[in-house]
This record gives C-alpha cells, structure tokens and sequence, in this order.
C-alpha cells in the first residue's frame, strides 16, 4: 500500500506536536506525584534523608533516597564540629523514629535538585510525620528550598 504524500503530511503534523519536546519555561515546571506510594526503610542516611524500597507498582520495588519536605538537619560533613554532632544527634533520632516501623507511605512526591532523590511527605505506620517530629524535638529547622547556611550554627 502505498501513502499520499499529503497523507503523510497530515499525520506528522498530528504526531509532531505530540513528539515536540519541553519548552524552557516547561522545564521549570515541577512534577508532583500525589501518592500514597507505599514503602519500607532500608536506612537512614542523615537526619533528614532515607533510603527507601518503594513499592510505586504491584510486584515492583525500587530504591530511591526520599528527602523529607520541610526540614534541613545539620550536615555531617561540617567543617564545624558542633554542627557535624547535632547531625549524627539527628540521624540517630531519625534512625529511632523509624525503626519497627514496617510500611511508610509517601505522599506529595516531587524531583529534588539532586539526581536521583525526590523530596516527600513522609507518614510513619503510625500515624506520625517524622519531619513534624524532628521539628518538634529541636533536631532539624525548618526549610523551603532555599539557600541554606553554612555557618557554624549555635542553635543546634
């Protein structure tokens, strides 16, 4: 069988748009995924980071390293001895939060700026937010996204 050449012409024209890719301005755009997506803890990597077997699927898991929306803890890597021990007090605590805890569940998933992580809503088995948790204990500070401090910081 052979096509028309105006024939062809239409169907690019429907394919095309379709096929085109991600304006600028789109690239800015961030993609959220509502959830839940159920999930286990494989460990905690800082006190406001895990690694996480997500079960997005039936009969598929993967791993992926979830960001918790709304806090920064101190980072472990400082240069400031202070901040370096309030970041191992809050991965031990986040380490203590989710332990036993079985299935997570993750919600509000979104790319964080970082390859290969999302930032999430994160709630326990039972109930609670870790990142609500950490918060209330005084482990971690509120964050935005934004430009964080690389000041020795006191409060922690």
């Amino acid at each position: 069988m052979m096509l028309h050449p105006s024939s062809l012409l239409i169907s690019a024209s429907i394919v095309l748009p379709v096929a085109a890719p991600l304006h600028a301005a789109d690239s800015n755009k961030r993609i959220e995924i509502a959830g839940p997506v159920v999930a286990e803890v494989i460990r905690v990597i800082d006190g406001d980071t895990i690694l996480v077997a997500a079960k997005p699927w039936p009969q598929q898991t993967m791993e992926v390293y979830v960001r918790l929306r709304g806090i920064d803890a101190p980072e472990l890597k400082s240069a400031c001895a202070t901040t370096r021990n309030a970041g191992q007090q809050a991965r031990a605590a986040l380490t203590s939060l989710t332990s036993d805890q079985g299935e997570i569940q993750l919600t509000h998933i979104s790319g964080d700026k970082y390859f290969g992580r999302v930032v999430a809503d994160v709630s326990l088995s039972d109930g609670r937010n870790p990142a609500q948790e950490m918060l209330l204990a005084g482990y971690v500070s509120p964050y935005d996204g934004g430009r964080k401090s690389k000041a020795c910081a006191s409060f922690w």
